[in-house]
């Protein structure tokens, strides 16, 4: 958390507002990622579509950074698409300016680095998840570790983020 404060602080000057919709996107798939977003109040999803279903990937709200970390990296078109869930108040910098503004912190470098190591871990945990638990104990894991999304996501969002149909996603939540 504290990175995330320091990541705010040093970029606090070059960040411009944006207030979006319930339900639009910030990101396409196919298109590339300038910009990097940070969720002042909301809720964004990060998703694919696979022969028409779509699978969410993660979920953002207040105090994340949302972007399409590949596409933003190296400037190539994004597999994900990003949208909201809720009406979202954002900030955002441009790819230019932050390459800019990290090339002269040493420290915000640092901090970056720091947060993106995290979501690699997270996005780990995640992927040994959906390889190694239930249906029933990711949900478990979620309501424990998580529970805010519990309240604020749709359950067709849900479903789809632990890996299951909404119709196994109720039987879950009504053995509880």
């Amino acid at each position: 958390m504290k990175n995330k404060k320091i990541i705010l602080e040093k970029l606090a000057p070059f960040l411009s507002p944006l207030t979006i919709d319930k339900g639009a996107k910030l990101l396409d798939e196919g298109q590339i990622a300038r910009k990097l977003f940070f969720v002042q109040k909301g809720c964004m999803r990060q998703f694919i579509r696979k022969e028409g279903v779509e699978i969410t990937v993660q979920f953002f709200l207040e105090g994340d950074s949302v972007s399409s970390a590949e596409s933003f990296r190296t400037a190539s078109p994004s597999e994900f698409i990003i949208e909201s869930i809720e009406p979202t108040n954002l900030l955002y910098i441009t790819r230019t300016k932050l390459l800019e503004t990290v090339k002269n912190s040493p420290e915000l470098k640092h901090c970056i680095e720091d947060h993106i190591f995290d979501q690699f871990l997270h996005y780990q945990n995640l992927f040994l998840s959906r390889i190694m638990n239930s249906p029933q104990e990711r949900y478990n894991n979620l309501m424990l570790n998580q529970p805010e999304l519990i309240k604020r996501i749709p359950q067709k969002y849900l479903a789809s983020y632990l890996g299951i149909t909404p119709v196994s996603l109720s039987r879950i939540r009504n053995r509880r």
